[in-house]
């Protein structure tokens, strides 16, 4: 896939956070789209603005089922694999679930791709590392991952992923290209998701207490939307020889405290900060070396952490005033009678 002009690409969890903006991307660069979501976490609303797009076709089905025919019969050129939840509370509310989307579902598209030839890529994740002993975070580091705990289902599931992936490259079954994505931020990030951006600036904007875990002192590294589906696009589009799991993500190190901070002063919260217990097994420190990404791909991010947040603050801010009520208006009566 040199670009997406003529191109008839799927999108496994394209109605999400991430899934739609590659979506959009995709329909930008020229290709025909063809989103495949569940909707389990991923929202229509999300695709309500490609509806009339003629190049756009949607989906409804579950990757842990035998594909609609009508993907068996689709003459693809490319395959993205988004599809699972991403945010603990929602992966951790069904295991099973979980752990079925990344080794079912992964398998069933890997098999589609073999079937179509279509270039294959598979949204690996950071969690891979676990509560990281090497920092940062190289691609050869093969990560400290609790394999029975409550985030298993979603670390060893991507983990299992990306060895059906890296299998079938091996057999030469499948053109692959795995993408380890670090902590992603940005407008159509569900309020709701439980992670920390999204936590913090609505919490901050409602006026609300904002919750950190922990002490705050656990660092991530926060990466705009936009700079991860160019690093998508650039990944997807090389050609040389394989080079295995790609970091993708932002090198900029922030603690959980110095990004409250932040947040605060952009949005004028007057907020109190309360503690919670630090969830189990949640990593302390998060920062991907983006070397290879930079030396193969020639991506790095663009977008600093002030433009991004204030991007997403704003959305945030947009979305919190729709969904107010509309003020009671009047009547003539009651006017008469006030």
């Amino acid at each position: 896939m040199k670009n997406g002009a003529r191109q008839t690409v799927l999108v496994a969890g394209g109605a999400g956070f991430l899934g739609s903006h590659l979506c959009d991307a995709l329909l930008a660069d020229g290709a025909h789209v063809i989103c495949l979501d569940n909707l389990l976490t991923g929202r229509r609303v999300n695709l309500d603005h490609l509806q009339r797009e003629p190049r756009f076709d949607f989906v409804e089905a579950d990757v842990i089922h035998p594909l609609p025919p009508k993907l068996k019969a689709a003459k693809l050129q490319g395959i993205f694999n988004l599809a699972c939840a991403a945010s603990p509370p929602t992966y951790q509310a069904d295991p099973e679930h979980t752990m079925l989307t990344s080794v079912v579902g992964t398998h069933s598209l890997l098999k589609l791709a073999e079937k179509t030839g279509a270039r294959f890529m598979q949204a690996s994740t950071s969690e891979v590392y676990g509560d990281p002993e090497v920092h940062p975070q190289k691609e050869s580091y093969w990560g400290h991952v609790n394999p029975t705990g409550p985030r298993a289902c979603y670390d060893e599931g991507k983990r299992a992923a990306e060895t059906l992936c890296f299998d079938f490259e091996r057999m030469g079954r499948a053109d692959v290209r795995v993408a380890r994505i670090f902590n992603t931020y940005g407008p159509r990030l569900p309020a709701e998701d439980g992670r920390v951006v999204s936590n913090v600036v609505n919490q901050a904007l409602a006026g609300d207490p904002v919750t950190v875990y922990g002490d705050g002192s656990q660092t991530r590294s926060f990466c705009y939307v936009d700079d991860l589906i160019q690093g998508f696009l650039k990944l997807v589009a090389y050609e040389g020889a394989p080079i295995g799991p790609v970091n993708l993500g932002n090198p900029t190190e922030l603690t959980i405290n110095e990004l409250v901070a932040r947040v605060m002063d952009m949005t004028g919260s007057r907020s109190d900060v309360i503690r919670m217990p630090l969830p189990k097994d949640d990593p302390q420190r998060r920062r991907p070396d983006i070397t290879l990404a930079g030396e193969k791909l020639g991506w790095a991010p663009r977008t600093t952490v002030e433009a991004g947040l204030r991007a997403t603050i704003a959305w945030y801010a947009a979305e919190l005033k729709q969904a107010e009520p509309a003020p009671r208006q009047r009547t003539a009566g009651a006017a008469l009678s006030a």
